[in-house]
């Protein structure tokens, strides 16, 4: 259990959050949201105790062990993988690291002899027999082979070692456990995999994540940053934003009606202050008209930028052919005889392991690369946008400024045009005078969304479009995406985006593809069935 009281944080003079009071109990998992800046993180590391707060406290138990997914990956780089997993709870590895030290005295002691003794008692209490066992599992369970588990840290890929310190922090039972974004970088099958491993977790589990069907699937409590305030809602991610939509109507509804009545009071006064007959009603009315404050609507610090794809034409029955295409990168066959062809309507989601298979494709069908074997074709009804997954070459070196590098994209070159757009896009006031090299990857994905719904692009490619960016504008993409009339081919690892965007599921194997109609998720249960 973790109890917080009258806690509140403030940075040179801004108050962050303030009057914070949460109880977290065991068996329940709590979702962190907030919009960027929101301190989803900040909150994380208060209650780890990485961070003090301004005021107030954060209580647990001294019997209660509390797990931290680490954040640097660089830091266990000397250590062997399955070590690092264990090191994860730190009171188990000094003992075996104690123990080990005595054992390899040459003039081992009586005292030595007793020490050794209650070592190895406490060393059973926690189950230290057990560890490297449990240790491997939890690799495994993530994906990191057994052939892997006694290399250095150093030699892994980084998404490999983000699953061995995601391993980390499950290791050992702990109490509590603080995810910070663990499903980064992790496959479709981890990801399943943590879920499962979640839902049966009998302590108190606290994580802030961007992925929807995840915090969907885990939590049973959601903890919303905004206001200044820390408030915590029962239910998942869909219930709040729901419950939260409702609720911001159900208000507008209320204070538009409260408008109309001081309007038509401040009609009556002006019509009828001067009359003396109706001079006393005018003053009575005055004064209600005085009472009379309209409920300040809460300004949230949610912002959903505008994302609307419109085709300038509709597209034929000829989309797209591809026909047996072949290339190899850095010495690698990444697309080996790739066949498909694309029909009208589709929404194709291209997935697989080796994801530069998946950008390579992108990149021939935008015409970057050649393909070694195979062509394609594009209907002549057909007009493109695509949206790489590295974008530095549009930003990097470039000394304009927003509106100017949205100028190089649009028809209408008119300053008020442009501002309009970018404020649709979250870029208001002075920040579309920002130099385009300093944007953060958030805003750069908005700034590259916006120079294709500039296209007017009856066909758009995505390679990773959710990258960098919040619920906020997750949301606002895939409602595009939904209500967008062209054909859209995209790569994502977001699974709610992948299942409520894509009706076919291409997936990009060694030997080809697997192509399949329908949902992501009945291409899952397609593939469960088929192992």
């Amino acid at each position: 259990m973790i109890t917080v009281n009258n806690m509140s944080l403030q940075f040179g003079g801004r108050t962050l959050f303030k009057d914070v009071n949460l109880k977290f109990t065991p068996g329940n998992c709590y979702g962190v949201i907030g919009a960027n800046g929101a301190g989803k993180s900040t909150f994380l590391k208060i209650l780890s105790g990485e961070l003090d707060s301004t005021t107030g406290e954060v209580a647990i138990p001294k019997n209660i062990r509390m797990s931290v997914l680490k954040q640097d990956h660089y830091q266990y780089d000397d250590c062997p993988v399955l070590e690092t997993v264990i090191r994860g709870n730190a009171r188990l590895f000094e003992i075996m690291q104690e123990k080990d030290a005595l054992y390899a005295k040459e003039d081992f002691s009586d005292a030595d002899g007793e020490r050794a003794a209650e070592l190895e008692g406490e060393f059973a209490e926690m189950n230290g027999w057990e560890a490297d066992s449990e240790a491997s599992q939890l690799l495994q369970g993530l994906g990191i082979g057994t052939e892997l588990h006694y290399s250095l840290m150093r030699d892994l890929q980084g998404g490999e070692k983000v699953k061995v310190l995601l391993a980390q922090a499950l290791f050992g039972q702990p109490g509590i456990l603080l995810l910070d974004e663990p499903t980064n970088h992790l496959d479709i099958d981890s990801i399943e995999w943590l879920e499962d491993f979640l839902l049966d977790f009998p302590g108190t589990v606290i994580v802030v994540s961007h992925d929807r069907h995840f915090l969907n699937t885990v939590c049973t409590h959601t903890v919303d940053i905004d206001f200044g305030q820390i408030k915590m809602y029962v239910g998942n991610y869909d219930f709040w934003y729901e419950s939260s939509q409702m609720m911001q109507a159900l208000m507008k509804a209320q204070n538009k009606k409260r408008e109309d009545q001081v309007k038509e009071l401040q009609s009556f006064i002006q019509r009828f202050s001067a009359n003396k007959s109706k001079a006393k009603q005018a003053t009575s009315r005055r004064k209600l008209l005085d009472k009379l404050t309209l409920e300040e609507m809460p300004i949230s610090s949610r912002k959903y930028p505008f994302v609307r794809f419109t085709p300038e034409r509709e597209v034929g029955n000829e989309i797209l052919t591809v026909e047996g295409i072949s290339k190899t990168v850095d010495g690698v066959k990444v697309l080996n005889n790739v066949s498909f062809r694309v029909n009208k309507e589709d929404k194709i989601c291209f997935i697989g392991e080796n994801e530069i298979a998946q950008t390579t494709l992108f990149k021939i069908l935008a015409g970057e690369l050649e393909p070694d074997e195979g062509t394609f074709k594009w209907g002549v009804t057909t007009s493109q946008s695509y949206f790489p997954k590295d974008n530095t070459d549009f930003f990097e070196n470039c000394d304009l400024n927003l509106i100017d590098w949205l100028r190089q994209f649009s028809e209408d070159q008119t300053e008020s045009y442009l501002r309009g757009f970018l404020g649709r896009m979250l870029f208001a006031g002075e920040d579309s005078l920002k130099p385009a090299k300093v944007l953060s990857g958030g805003e750069k994905v908005r700034c590259m969304l916006s120079r294709m719904m500039l296209a007017g692009s009856n066909v758009i490619m995505l390679d990773q479009p959710t990258n960098h960016l919040d619920l906020e504008s997750i949301t606002a993409v895939n409602d595009g995406l939904i209500e967008f009339k062209g054909n859209v081919l995209f790569t994502s690892h977001d699974h709610q985006f992948i299942q409520t965007v894509a009706n076919r599921i291409i997936e990009i194997t060694e030997d080809g593809i697997i192509d399949r109609l329908g949902t992501y998720d009945e291409f899952l249960a397609f593939k469960k069935a088929n192992k």
